[in-house]
């Protein structure tokens, strides 16, 4: 008996929701898009590859109509969905309530071309109550949402085929710019240039110590000396400069000499001031608040956090996590406030539920906030034995901000006395310190008291004294302080920008975080983000050629647009065309790239003034086609990859500068040769002879070990060096010669192939020392082990541990392999990117790349004999191309 097919994104929702519709449907997952624009010219199909337009996949000339093809991974599982669909009563399509979610389910219903009924079912939540309230309320299609996808992933196509090959060619090879991404670059790169132009200031305060009859001692911190505050950390500006007049900054001499006048005096308390003590829970989760708090409570990257909160979703745990809405139905208020009286009682239920405004620019209530699934929240105790460590750690923080925000403001009293002390020369000293005592909890019974997002939070009580009661200062320390720069963004405060300035959307932002670290724009110090020096290139070239792509309203306005195309008020393709061509030509993205190319110079671009040298030369960082360097007049040297452009003061350039380029050595002691080390572009190493450009013959030249400067090699060391590659003799059991050298991925031993058309044979080793010191029994002894990857040789460690990973639990380590280094936790290995190095990268980082590359071999099929991933094999290209068609938004024609 035909039964009816439902269609889902993933595998694991698929697996939950089957299990609540039970035999009478059968449901299956598409596995994310089945089709998109073509990724690559060997995509394109054959009849528009003479088109000037098949590159973009968009044909420009004929309204933007695209061409769809049908991934290549997924051609073997469409075919299955055609064979299931072809034995099913009707289609049912349950993917995502949102743009992406509606775009699959119409590429669905145009690729298997269903000759069933086809309904639509939505859901935010995966219940057995919610999927059975959607099989009940299905609905068709919603093209505006289709439309509203097409048009962002056309504009972005359209934004990064035109703009990424301008950064090819005045740039560096394939690069590629975004429309939120360029813009994301550009606000980690604005930070950084503001705390390379931040001047630091120096300023000292006193903290005295007081005791006052039987009372407790307590700290209080000088806030005036003869009526003028003290100047503190933000009273400075950029430049390092007060910003009144009036306020009095506190040196070394100055603190240290107050301290010697006061210590052991009398003082008083010169005023008592008390003011209640008010705070309000925080809004349900959205997204971005979602990743902020995962990131500042949990540690997890944007992408950590929201891979968990998928798996939590799909399991029927918790509601949508990609969401701008901060509403909260009334069942799960009703939820929240039934479960807060009995866990807490009524002291801690307001006296009506608490609703919250939206307050993210071009906001969406598509869905509900972030909160436990269901008509009643389960607890985290009831839900330990069936969520991993990582997830039970999410799921609590998303139950404690649901049940939070719907309790009782946290209420106390804040407390300020100041005391006043006589010196001797100065003039009167004031004393002043803080403290809160929460009476009545609220909402931090269940959320907690946040000390380290807001001091307030954090008790402190003062002892009962009045204005005019007597105490004695104990003790007295100065301490000095340097202003800081502004901090670094990290992925959380990045994305809580982003949000502020209307910029991308909650199924992006995580997607955003990963796409500027592999392109090798930004990288991670520990948790903040640090710009590139080829970030910096990028984002100079964009804001003086194309300004609007990276200006933040021109980019929110885009987004403002294309939510007006989803509710119908404008269509896409008079504004694609305005984007693209212009309504003056000269406006057109199309007429912006081919007019200003030829006015980009390359040099300057790429150039970044770090100042001037101690005699007053510029010394300018540039990008090169081998990576960032310094230049100076005619002095060039490669900048090492750890620096930080606001850590590349002049200063510190003038000491990479100051390493010299070449260093003689001597002769060589057998052939009276001239020995030098020299510094390259792919690093240090020793060269023995003369460069003749006339002679074929080249100078002998031998890498340094890694471990190694050129400050420290001597002639003894480069003679050794030289002997690289070392012949260590015939191995007796083939008769062939071995030779032990230093290749790009480390040591190893080689011996040529037994036969023409086959395969040398190579052994690896980590320890480049034994390059000369190997003997060639050992040698002979190594090629009877098996071949081993590059640091899973017999006895080699990891290169650096990086402790467990936060969604498996699994330890993770680096190593190193034939290929370069990689994180492993022993099922997954993930290589580490171009962006990446064993000394910066960190355990959030590694966790980033193993998803990564979990998520790949989950897309990719098992090969049936060996059960091993394999990359699909090409076949022909099912493709479409979208007719031009003029349509409103309200009603969509069909695609063929």
């Amino acid at each position: 008996m035909a039964q009816p097919l439902v269609i889902v994104e993933s595998p694991a929702k698929a697996k939950t929701i089957s299990g609540y519709l039970g035999d009478d449907y059968i449901v299956e997952s598409s596995i994310g898009h089945i089709r998109d624009l073509p990724a690559k010219a060997a995509e394109i199909p054959k009849k528009y590859k003479s088109e000037k337009w098949a590159r973009m996949g968009i044909d420009v000339e004929n309204d933007f109509a695209p061409i769809y093809v049908v991934n290549e991974k997924k051609r073997e599982h469409v075919r299955k969905l055609k064979m299931l669909l072809a034995e099913a009563s009707e289609l049912i399509l349950a993917t995502d309530e949102d743009r992406e979610g509606e775009a699959i389910a119409w590429h669905l219903l145009e690729v298997l071309k269903p000759k069933v009924p086809v309904k639509r079912m939505v859901f935010h939540e995966i219940t057995p109550e919610a999927i059975r309230r959607a099989i009940d309320s299905p609905r068709d299609i919603d093209t505006r949402l289709v439309d509203a996808q097409e048009a962002r992933r056309l504009l972005d196509r359209l934004y990064g085929y035109e703009v990424s090959p301008v950064l090819w060619k005045k740039v560096k090879p394939r690069l590629s710019a975004g429309r939120v991404q360029s813009v994301a670059t550009r606000i980690v790169v604005e930070r950084e240039r503001e705390r390379m132009e931040f001047v630091s200031a120096n300023y000292w305060d006193v903290t005295g110590t007081f005791e006052a009859g039987s009372e407790a001692p307590f700290e209080a911190v000088l806030l005036e000396l003869d009526s003028k505050r003290i100047a503190t950390g933000k009273d400075f500006n950029s430049e390092g400069q007060l910003t009144k007049a009036e306020i009095v900054a506190l040196d070394e001499t100055a603190a240290k000499a107050l301290v010697e006048d006061l210590q052991g005096a009398s003082a008083a308390v010169r005023s008592r001031e008390s003011k209640p003590y008010r705070r309000r829970p925080a809004a349900p989760f959205i997204t971005s608040t979602y990743q902020q708090e995962a990131s500042r409570k949990l540690r997890l990257s944007s992408a950590q956090a929201m891979r968990v909160a998928q798996g939590l979703y799909e399991r029927g745990f918790i509601t949508y996590m990609r969401t701008d809405s901060t509403t909260l139905s009334d069942t799960a208020v009703q939820a929240a406030r039934a479960q807060i009286t009995e866990r807490f009682g009524k002291a801690y239920l307001p006296d009506s539920p608490r609703s919250y405004a939206k307050k993210v620019k071009n906001a969406q209530e598509a869905h509900e906030a972030i909160r436990p699934a269901g008509d009643r929240f389960k607890t985290p105790e009831e839900v330990a034995g069936q969520l991993s460590a990582p997830e039970l750690r999410v799921y609590t923080l998303i139950w404690q901000r649901t049940v939070a925000c719907q309790m009782t403001d946290a209420t106390g009293e804040t407390v300020t006395l100041k005391l006043a002390a006589d010196t001797t020369k100065d003039g009167t000293a004031l004393f002043s310190t803080s403290g809160t005592v929460i009476s009545h909890e609220g909402f931090m019974k269940v959320y907690g008291r946040d000390a380290e997002a807001d001091k307030n939070d954090e008790e402190k009580r003062l002892p009962a004294l009045q204005e005019g009661d007597a105490a004695t200062i104990k003790s007295l320390t100065a301490d000095g302080h340097d202003t800081q720069p502004p901090a670094r963004f990290t992925e959380a405060s990045l994305v809580k920008r982003l949000e502020e300035l209307g910029v991308g959307r909650p199924s992006t932002y995580s997607a955003i975080m990963g796409t500027i670290q592999a392109r090798g724009y930004v990288w991670k110090k520990g948790s903040a983000l640090v710009p590139s020096f080829l970030a910096f290139a990028v984002v100079t070239l964009l804001e003086q050629h194309f300004p609007d792509l990276v200006d933040y309203a021109f980019t929110a306005s885009m987004e403002s647009d294309l939510d007006e195309i989803a509710s119908g008020e404008i269509e896409t393709v008079p504004w694609l065309r305005a984007f693209y061509f212009g309504a003056d030509p000269a406006d057109g993205l199309k007429h912006k790239v081919e007019s200003r190319l030829g006015d980009i110079d390359a040099r300057e671009v790429n150039s970044i003034l770090i100042g001037a040298d101690s005699n007053g030369v510029p010394i300018v960082a540039r990008v090169g086609k081998f990576g960032p360097y310094l230049e100076r007049d005619t002095d060039t040297k490669s900048i090492p990859e750890d620096i930080a452009p606001d850590e590349l003061t002049p200063a510190h350039a003038e000491e990479i500068l100051a390493v010299p380029d070449l260093i003689e050595l001597g002769e060589h002691p057998d052939t009276g040769e001239r020995v030098v080390v020299r510094d390259g572009k792919f690093g240090p190493y020793v060269m023995m002879g003369e460069l003749d450009p006339d002679s074929d013959e080249k100078p002998r030249t031998s890498s340094l070990f890694k471990d190694m400067n050129m400050e420290d090699v001597t002639l003894d060391v480069a003679v050794q060096l030289l002997t690289i590659p070392r012949v260590l003799g015939t191995d007796p059991n083939d008769g062939r010669e071995i030779v032990a050298k230093n290749g790009p991925y480390g040591p190893y031993i080689h011996k040529d192939p037994e036969e023409e058309g086959k395969r040398a044979d190579t052994r690896s080793f980590d320890d480049e020392s034994l390059l000369l010191t190997m003997t060639l029994d050992e040698a002979v002894a190594k090629f009877k082990e098996p071949k081993r990857r590059r640091g899973q040789a017999k006895n080699s460690g990891p290169l650096k541990e990086l402790g467990v990973d936060p969604t498996t639990d699994l330890p993770v380590v680096v190593k190193s392999g034939r290929f370069g280094e990689y994180v492993t936790d022993g099922e997954v290995n993930a290589s580490l990117t171009v962006a990446d190095s064993v000394d910066r990268i960190d355990i959030t980082r590694a966790s980033e790349l193993l998803a990564g590359r979990r998520r790949k071999m989950a897309s990719e099929p098992p090969d049936p004999k060996t059960k091993r991933v394999v990359k699909a094999k090409s076949k022909t290209k099912k493709t479409t191309k979208k007719k031009a068609t003029k349509k409103k938004a309200t009603k969509r024609k069909k695609k063929s």
